[in-house]
Formats: structure tokens, sequence, C-alpha cells
């Protein structure tokens, strides 16, 4: 029987070989021919994931926290920078394990907050604030209206 410290470093290894290193043959062998994606931001399918990742910036980086296990079930807290949008990405990746490869994906996504744009004055991941060519400058503000509302723009 495969423990849940295996299934978390198979995970791991896993959205490492794709995301940082992108070693799609390698890859392969990590994700079911039979993968099922959840994501609204994916296409679907295991081809779907690597096409995304191939069409990616080359700078991409995937950096895990937090993971969490049960049974089947895998649950990585993790940053996505490089991507070319204004921000980078926190995640909650869910990932179902089934054979010994990753057979389903669902994830919860937000923009990484900047130290301007914390209301706690914490980090939503890691230690420190990420320092991103791509993450705007944001000016605090305790005017309640929206960004749109006040003309600024986001």
């Amino acid at each position: 029987m495969i423990t849940t410290e295996q299934n978390k470093r198979l995970v791991l290894e896993a959205f490492d070989t794709l995301f940082n290193q992108r070693d799609y043959a390698a890859a392969e062998k990590f994700w079911s021919p039979d993968y099922i994606q959840h994501s609204a931001h994916i296409e679907p399918g295991r081809e779907g994931l690597f096409n995304l990742i191939k069409n990616l910036p080359a700078k991409l980086k995937w950096a895990h926290g937090v993971i969490l296990a049960e049974d089947n079930f895998v649950i990585v807290h993790g940053r996505y920078s490089g991507h070319g949008l204004p921000a980078p990405w926190i995640v909650a990746d869910v990932v179902r394990i089934e054979s010994g490869v990753l057979a389903e994906h669902w994830d919860v996504i937000q923009d990484e907050a900047t130290r301007e744009q914390s209301k706690s004055g914490l980090p939503m991941f890691g230690t420190s604030f990420a320092k991103s060519a791509y993450q705007p400058r944001c000016r605090a503000t305790n005017d309640k209206r929206s960004a749109n509302d006040r003309g600024a723009a986001v």
C-alpha cells in the first residue's frame, strides 16, 4: 500500500519535473493518460496541462509550501511566478492519485498580494513578500470604493 508520505513525494516530484524542469517526457510518467482536469484555466486532460506549460514563459517557476495528504488526496500550497501575468499566483492544488499517478486535479487560485495590498501585513506564501518584476507596485489606500470607481488602474 502506498503511504501518504509517498503520495506527497510523488506530487512534489511531478510538479517540479513539469513546472520547473519542463521535462515533458519525464513528466508523462507522473500524469495518467486519462487525467481529469477541473481547473477553469486549463484545457482537459494531460495534454491540456502540458500544452499550457509549453506556452508559458521559460521563466515560469513553481515553489511549494505546505503539503498535506489524506488517503489518495494531496493538497499543495504553492506559488507560481514568471507566468507573464501581473502578479504571481498563490495556489492550493488538490490532486487525486490513482495507481501511482496523478489522476485528477482541482485548484484554488489567488493573485499574490504585495506588502502594500496585504491588510494583515503578512505574506500569503512563505515568510516574506515576493519580489517579482511582474507584480505592480500599489499604494495603500483606505478608500473603500473599488479601483474602477476611483479611476485607478488595477
